[in-house]
Formats: structure tokens, C-alpha cells, sequence
């Protein structure tokens, strides 16, 4: 059996080699590295010190152990104790709070109470006139208005300050806002029964007036309190009874709030910061943040600084939310989606190693349920950023989204039967939590490709739709440039399909990379249709190569005006290199042989990735194979395809590129096979002749 599976083996092993190394081809990027300044670096390292504090900080501020969490060894009690059962306590104060609370008077409510008073006094007061009442109010008996009527001011001000002094004795006592109205009429009656009638009554109505519907009670929370402890004690304080020797908590089990208890009985719950722990901890999670970058950079050697950011930065986020939600927090949420979102942008490799790091910086203990629940969402995060790095449409972000939700669900509640557990509503829940999140990501993905410069295969594809507003003005005003561009799209396509490189990168950067001679598409020969060409009457070839070198800076700038990623819009300048602009360079030197060539060559960069240089190559290339005569054989044809890239190659052209030899060769090969397909025979048809036409 052994040695049937060690021949399947190595007879399977060459098929493995050859996908694997297809993948690296597929991963790594073949731009050169980009540099950091000492500033970038800095902002680099405090990210990552960052991110080191985040994930150390439970152990700076918690206590060593506390409720919700797994217990990390098995405690025994070390003798026979007492302690106080705070759940026990908490429940009765909660059972006892809403009926117990203690009020006491409120002087401001008082004194607006009494001014209420005096206001209606001074109203009804007022009312008298000469043998009558006006308006009053308070409904007022014949009787009343005969007491107000008949009395003295001397006898009605000392009434007033009989009613007066009534109310404050209940104001004193407190009242309350729900007395009925007959109860408070009856309470102030009380008050005033020094009183005789009417003078009583009225003296009744005006207080209950004013204190109908008011209270001036508030409620006093520390006299609440302590009547709440005497009433407990009363009842006595619940406790728990522990014997020495008595299993406390169970290593992996989940700390209760009773084992809590004991616990800190027992002073085994250290509530100090534990500063070399902590110090530890923040070492080791700032240097894994920094080896994750190094690590990115291997893959993606022009990963840039805002992406470095959006990978410490999204690892923060995710280290915050499980010290936030604690034992709660679901390991498939807090990985799936970010590790989706950043190999969708910054390829598998980069998605990969920030999971491992997600995944290891685990900064609560985890029970064996939570471990394997932990390796499950790590797995399926992992399907995913492999997944995530040949997704070609936002569809299949979409699909692959759902299906991931479904298949993770699934296989989670297989794996906590087979543990013993119950599947219930938070199985569900964490589900769909999931899928709001992985479509959240599909949301935001255009956006954050935007803000930190990244750019996917759907965005690519989306980019290469020729009704896009860009192309389908430069189809209209440039339909020469814009034929030259299909067919240099086919040429570098095929180039850089032979050597395993990006070949949606360069379709997209071949589409875009002549968008600049739409400032001035007649002075480019390929939209002149044997017409005028306006170098010929200006006459100046300093001022035609100016006109050329602006097709690169107008390009640039349509690129910025209609947001294109800048990996595309970097094939605008690097197409032409630091070419020299042959044609007018030979009529300026005809006219001063002793001119520099530095105004004929183009700005630049040279070409800074494998992609571009043979876009420049595809180029350079196309008029030449378009040119060659009918009887022109692929011999023949590769040796001219030679020539202008090795012309390309002794300028200098290629150096920051790393396109290599062999590569070069199969770049021409590629050329030719483009060539050969265009130049393809065709059947002459025979054209019947006009037959004439008669009345």
C-alpha cells in the first residue's frame, strides 16, 4: 500500500511543480521594488507599534481572568472560605431596586410651587372690583365672592398668609404628582381648619390649584442604597460555601461569575497591570506586524505605503473587535471578509499572510470548541484569498460570497455535533453576520481600491469595456489611434501571455496608453488619412517634438480626469520610455548638425515592470509588422522584430524592467504568431458583373 501511494507520488509530483510555479507566476509581480523614505518607514513602524498595542492591551488594563473566558489551567481551592455570592446579591438588588426608593424634598420644585400660589392669590386678588368679581382663577361660589367681597384688606391679607403658610406644611410632607384631586382638596381643608367657611374652602381650591398634577420629590440614590443594604442584611447576604481541596474552574471550561467569585476570595485574580507580559506581548505583535509586510513586499514588491496602512490598519480593526466582543466574537466574521477584501487587491499572497497573522494574534484563550471553530474560519478563509485572486467580475465576488457563507455554516454545525454541541440561533446569527459582512466588502471594494491606490481583476475587466466614455471618445475623434491601440493590445496580450504575466493588467494598459492624443489627434499620422500632415507646415522639429512629448503629459492628465487606476495610467509614459523621437531628430540634426538629442526624447520612466516593457516593445513593433510585404516569411519577420527590440534593448530602454533574454526571445515568437494570424489568406470571391438595366 505504501509503496503503491509513493509512485502515485512521484509520478504526480512534476503536475504539482508546474502548478505551483504557475501560481507564483500568476502572484508575483514583476514591477521592480518601490522604494521607502525614511519618513514612510516611520509611519510604517508606529503603525506597526500600533497594532502591537491593540493586540497587547488586555493585558495592561483586565484582570488576569475574568468572567466569559475559557480558564487557562485547573484551580483548586487552597482552604475552606465564605465568600459572598455577587450574582446572588446583584439578582436580589435587582428584585428589591424598582420597589424600594427613598425621596426626599426638592427645594427648587417648592419654591416654584409657592410662586405658583402667590401668582393665583394675586390674580383672584385683583378680581375685586367695586360691588363685583371679574374674571378669577378658580371657579369661585356665591359665597366666595361674597367673603372676598365683605372682607377688609387687613382681614384678606392675613387670609392670604393663613393659605400660604397651609401650603408649605405640605410641601414640607412632599407631594406627589398622582394625588386625586378630592385627596389633595381634603388634605389642604386640614390644613386650614383654623379657618371658618367660606374663606376654608377657597383657601382649599387655591392649593389644590397650585398643586394639582406637580410633585416636589426627587429621588435620593444614596439613601436608596443604603436602605437596600439594610434590607439585605436583614435577609442575609447570600454566600458560597467552599471547601479546600474543591475543583474552582476547569481548564478550557468558561469562567462563571460564582468561580469569578471565589476566585478573587482567594486573591488569585490579579488585577495589576502586568507590565512585562504586556511588553512582551506588544514585541512580539509589532515584529509579526512588520514580518507580514516584509512578506507582502516579497510577493508584491511594489506594494506602496497607503496599502501597507490598509493592512496594519484593517488588522487593528479586527484585533479591537475581538478584545470588544471578547468569548462572543466570531472568528468567521472577524476573518473571512477583511482576508477576502485584501487578496482581492493586493493578490493571495498578501491576503494569506495577513490571515496567519489574524489568526495567530488571538488575544482571548480559547477553549477546544473555540479552537476549532478558530482553524475552521482560518480554512475557509483561505479557499476564499485563493478564490479571491482569479475572481474576474463582481459577480463571482458575489457567488463566491454566498457560497462561502453556506459551505461554512454547514461544515461549522458538523463540527460542533461531532464536539457535542448544540446548534442553535447563534449558529444562524454568525451566519448571517458573515454574509452582511462579505457583501459590506463588496460594497466598499471599488471605494477602498480608489482611496489606497489598489486595483483587481474586475476592475480591469471593467476597464476594458470599449463603451467606456474615454474609448468611445477616442474611437470617435482618433479612430486611427484608436485602431493602432486594438492592435497593440493584441501584440503586448500575447507577449506577455509567453512570459506568464499580467495579461488583464497589460490589455488595459494598452487600451489607455495613446488616450493623450486626443488633445490633438491631426498631428498624429495614423488619424491624417493621406491628408496634410501639419509637421510639414510648421517645419520646426523642436516644436513637433514638443507636440509629441504633450500626447504623454495630456494622457496623464485624462488619466487622473477619469480616474484610472494609477498601475494603468503608469503605461502612459512608460510606453515611450526616454525613446528618441527618430524622425525629427534627423531633420534637426540636417539643420544644425550639432544639436543635442536631449529635446527629442521622451520624459519618461523607462518601463518599470516586465508588462509595460512589452507594451513598449508591442509598440515599437506594430508599424514595422503592419509594413512588411505580402511574401515575407516568419524567419523574415522575427528577424525584424528583432532588430527594433534589440535597438530598444542597446538604448537602455529595458534596464529597469527585468524582462530577460529568453524572455525577449519568447516576446518575439509571441509577435510573429499575432503577425501571422493577421496576415491570414483569404478566398477571392468573384464579383458578378452589373447587368444592365432596362426600361
Amino acid at each position: 500500500m505504501l509503496s503503491a501511494l509513493s509512485r502515485w507520488f512521484w509520478s504526480f509530483r512534476p503536475r504539482l511543480g508546474r502548478a505551483w510555479r504557475r501560481w507564483l507566476r500568476h502572484e508575483r509581480p514583476s514591477r521592480i521594488a518601490v522604494r521607502w523614505t525614511l519618513r514612510d518607514g516611520l509611519v510604517v513602524f508606529l503603525a506597526c507599534l500600533g497594532v502591537g498595542l491593540v493586540s497587547a492591551w488586555p493585558w495592561l488594563v483586565e484582570p488576569s481572568l475574568r468572567p466569559g473566558l475559557p480558564a487557562p489551567f485547573e484551580i483548586r481551592a487552597p482552604r475552606d472560605a465564605s465568600v459572598v455570592d455577587s450574582e446572588a446579591l446583584a439578582q436580589r438588588r435587582s428584585q428589591l431596586g424598582p420597589r424600594i426608593q427613598v425621596q426626599i424634598t426638592d427645594q427648587n420644585a417648592t419654591a416654584k410651587l409657592e410662586s405658583r400660589l402667590n401668582r393665583l392669590l394675586a390674580e383672584l386678588l385683583n378680581s375685586r372690583t367695586a360691588g363685583e368679581m371679574r374674571l378669577t382663577p378658580i371657579a369661585v361660589s356665591p359665597e366666595d365672592e361674597a367673603f372676598l367681597l365683605t372682607k377688609t384688606p387687613q382681614e384678606l391679607r392675613k387670609w392670604q398668609t393663613t393659605v400660604e403658610q397651609a401650603q408649605q406644611r405640605m410641601l414640607t410632607q412632599g407631594v406627589v404628582s398622582t394625588l386625586a384631586e378630592d385627596q389633595l382638596q381634603r388634605a389642604a381643608k386640614l390644613q386650614l381648619d383654623q379657618l371658618p367657611e367660606p374663606g376654608r374652602s377657597l383657601g382649599a381650591k387655591l392649593i389644590t390649584r397650585s398643586l394639582q398634577g406637580s410633585t416636589n420629590l426627587r429621588t435620593d440614590n444614596s439613601l436608596t442604597q443604603v436602605l437596600l443594604n439594610d434590607l439585605i442584611q436583614q435577609n442575609g447576604v447570600p454566600k458560597i460555601e467552599v471547601k479546600a481541596g474543591e475543583v474552582i474552574t476547569v481548564k478550557g471550561e468558561v469562567i462563571s461569575q460564582r468561580a469569578y467569585d471565589v476566585l478573587d476570595a482567594f486573591g488569585l485574580i490579579s488585577r495589576r497591570p502586568a507590565t512585562g507580559l504586556f511588553l512582551v506581548r506588544w514585541i512580539e505583535a509589532s515584529i509579526a506586524a512588520g514580518l507580514m509586510l516584509l512578506i507582502c513586499r516579497r510577493w508584491r514588491t511594489d506594494l506602496e505605503i497607503p496599502q501597507a496602512l490598509l493592512l496594519l490598519g484593517t488588522l487593528a480593526v479586527v484585533q479591537g473587535c475581538k478584545l470588544w466582543f471578547g468569548a462572543s466574537v466570531s472568528a468567521l466574521a472577524v476573518l473571512v471578509p477583511p482576508s477576502l477584501l485584501l487578496a482581492e487587491g493586493l493578490g493571495a499572497a498578501s491576503g494569506l499572510a495577513w490571515l496567519s497573522l489574524a489568526t495567530l494574534l488571538w488575544p482571548i484563550p480559547l477553549n477546544s470548541v473555540g479552537t476549532a471553530r478558530l482553524l475552521l474560519a482560518a480554512a475557509v478563509a483561505v479557499v476564499g484569498v485563493l478564490l479571491a485572486g482569479r475572481q474576474r467580475s463582481r459577480a463571482e465576488m458575489l457567488q463566491n460570497a454566498v457560497l462561502l457563507t453556506v459551505a461554512a455554516l454547514l461544515v461549522e454545525a458538523a463540527l460542533i455535533q461531532v464536539m457535542g454541541g448544540s446548534v442553535g440561533g447563534e449558529l444562524l446569527s454568525e451566519g448571517i453576520l458573515m454574509g452582511g459582512l462579505l457583501l459590506l466588502a463588496l460594497l466598499i471594494s471599488p471605494t477602498v481600491e480608489r482611496l489606497f491606490g489598489m486595483i483587481t481583476r474586475s476592475r480591469l475587466l471593467e476597464l476594458c469595456d470599449l463603451q467606456r466614455p474615454l474609448l468611445r471618445k477616442l474611437s470617435s475623434e482618433a479612430p486611427g489611434t484608436f485602431e493602432h491601440t486594438l492592435m497593440i493590445c493584441g501584440l503586448a496580450e500575447e507577449g506577455v501571455r509567453a512570459i506568464g504575466g499580467d495579461v488583464d493588467l497589460v490589455r488595459t494598459g494598452a487600451l489607455y496608453h495613446d488616450v493623450g492624443k486626443l488633445h490633438a489627434p491631426q498631428w498624429f499620422i495614423e488619424n491624417q488619412q493621406g491628408g496634410d500632415n501639419p509637421h510639414d507646415h510648421l517645419d520646426d522639429p523642436w516644436r513637433s517634438a514638443e507636440i509629441l512629448q504633450a500626447h504623454v503629459d495630456e494622457g496623464i492628465k485624462m488619466a487622473r480626469r477619469y480616474g484610472l487606476p494609477q498601475p494603468v495610467a503608469d503605461y502612459i509614459p512608460e510606453h515611450q520610455g526616454t525613446l528618441r523621437m527618430g524622425y525629427f531628430w534627423h531633420r534637426a540634426k540636417e539643420q544644425n548638425p550639432n544639436a543635442s538629442d536631449r529635446p527629442f526624447r521622451y520624459r519618461g520612466p523607462k518601463p518599470q515592470s516586465k508588462e509595460s516593457a512589452v507594451m513598449m516593445l508591442a509598440d515599437g513593433c506594430e508599424a514595422a509588422l503592419r509594413a512588411m510585404p505580402p511574401e515575407t516569411d516568419e524567419a523574415q519577420a522575427c528577424d525584424g522584430v528583432r532588430r527594433i527590440i534589440h535597438s530598444r534593448r542597446h538604448d537602455g530602454q529595458l534596464d529597469d524592467s527585468g524582462l530577460g533574454t529568453g524572455e525577449i526571445e519568447l516576446v518575439v515568437r509571441a509577435f510573429v504568431k499575432v503577425w501571422r494570424r493577421m496576415r491570414h489568406r483569404r478566398i477571392p470571391y468573384p464579383i458578378p458583373a452589373r447587368k444592365a438595366f432596362s426600361a
